[in-house]
């Protein structure tokens, strides 16, 4: 592998901001300020705000692949196009992202990211109101989504920019598991809300729900001081940073398919089936994800990113392949619970690894770039996984799933081992 960009190998706190400068004094103070840091206190905030935000995307999941199918009338490929379109918008803008992250600051990624939330909510629900012609509908809804996945983009990466930017690199493992928590908590109670919506409003309700929460976001924002930014250091070309990244990306990739897979056609499963509680199958993925987040989100920090990617990915095959073999929901359940516990902990703990290879005017853009990889799994998984589901059932899906995360097992063990190797 070619030598770092710009690694900081020797001391991280140089590169740290004044606040995450102050940050990192009060937290290494025995007085009781330190339980009153207020860089912490906006983390937390920017965590909510997050939260928030996501709230949208975690109530489509389930929600638009029953809308493309019912009401819509169209097949399964084409409800995993809807859900995974906004994901591929993400990949797109994770350069742009990053760039703007970097250059113009965090602040200002997050306050466009939610005004696209908000456009794309209303495209959404658009499509609502020409169900009538279902193929003008369909049309509009990609457009909406596309939107949504340029807001997810812009507030994601602004959001870990920012974080980091308060507490300092020496604990970006926290911020992108503090980050994490806030996103697939959101999908954890997202899809039960958005089921619970749709069956009381209709899908044009789900999609009300979702432009009103980013306005929350920016209400929450107006007035908080950003990090910050680096309008003019000199940056090397994108796809070279990318060449820095995509060994750490590619586990991401990998993971992300069951989690995908999940997302797409866990409801569809479990209706196929006629089985019950088909809206927990997110809950279940979710209430697995953020409970490792809340009791090992220092594993990163701690012992190293590939030790920590190297057991999660384990966990993960074996949830996806419960799921596969499952004969009742509720061996399905605790595998979407226990590819949760997998999930958990490989963004963080990669991303960790990815912040300490680049210099800080590169972190937005590296963390774009590593981002996209899981974008890439989102926006490919629907409508390859529909077209396997139309084939192979359902149950292929968690199959294929299994077999990625078995995949990004054995890379992370090989990284690991030239890790060890090059310390020795």
């Amino acid at each position: 592998m070619r030598a770092p960009i710009g690694r900081d190998t020797e001391n991280l706190d140089d590169t740290m901001t004044p606040q995450s400068t102050q940050s990192t004094r009060s937290t290494n103070s025995s007085s009781p300020a330190s339980t009153r840091d207020p860089a912490q206190g906006r983390l937390l905030l920017l965590a909510a705000i997050l939260f928030i935000s996501y709230l949208c995307v975690g109530m489509s999941l389930p929600v638009v692949p029953i809308f493309v199918t019912g009401q819509l009338g169209l097949g399964n490929v084409w409800a995993g196009l809807g859900v995974g379109i906004a994901f591929l918008a993400t990949v797109l803008s994770r350069a742009y992202a990053g760039t703007l992250s970097d250059r113009a600051g965090a602040r200002s990624a997050v306050m466009r990211g939610l005004v696209f939330y908000v456009s794309g909510a209303l495209g959404s629900l658009a499509a609502a109101l020409l169900a009538q012609s279902p193929w003008t509908a369909y049309l509009v809804l990609l457009a909406g989504r596309l939107l949504v996945g340029l807001g997810e983009s812009l507030v994601g990466v602004g959001i870990i920019g920012w974080g980091i930017g308060l507490v300092g690199p020496a604990r970006s493992g926290k911020v992108l598991a503090l980050v994490g928590a806030a996103i697939y908590g959101a999908l954890a109670v997202g899809g039960p809300i958005g089921l619970a919506l749709q069956q009381r409003f209709g899908y044009a309700g789900v999609m009300g729900v979702g432009v009103i929460l980013p306005c929350l976001g920016m209400l929450a924002i107006w007035r908080l001081a950003g990090v910050p930014a680096h309008p003019g250091a000199e940056r090397p070309p994108f796809w070279r940073v990318i060449g820095q990244v995509w060994p750490h990306g590619s586990i991401v990739c990998l993971q992300g398919i069951g989690f995908a897979a999940i997302g797409a056609f866990f409801t569809l499963h479990f209706l196929d089936q006629h089985w019950r509680f088909a809206g927990l199958g997110l809950t279940a993925f979710g209430g697995g994800f953020v409970l490792v987040r809340v009791l090992f989100g220092h594993l990163p920090d701690r012992v190293g990113g590939l030790p920590v990617a190297i057991g999660s990915l384990a966990v993960e095959t074996v949830g996806q392949a419960l799921i596969w073999s499952a004969s009742d929901p509720l061996v399905a359940l605790v595998g979407a619970f226990l590819t949760g516990l997998g999930c958990s902990m490989i963004f963080p703990s990669m991303g960790r690894e990815v912040v300490h290879l680049v210099q800080p005017h590169l972190r937005g853009t590296a963390l774009g770039g590593f981002s996209a990889f899981q974008d890439v799994a989102y926006g490919l998984t629907g409508p390859l996984a529909g077209f396997l589901a139309d084939r192979a059932g359902y149950g292929g899906v968690f199959l294929a799933g299994a077999g990625a995360a078995a995949a990004g097992l054995l890379i992370a063990i090989s990284l690991r081992r030239a890790q060890t190797r090059s310390r020795s």
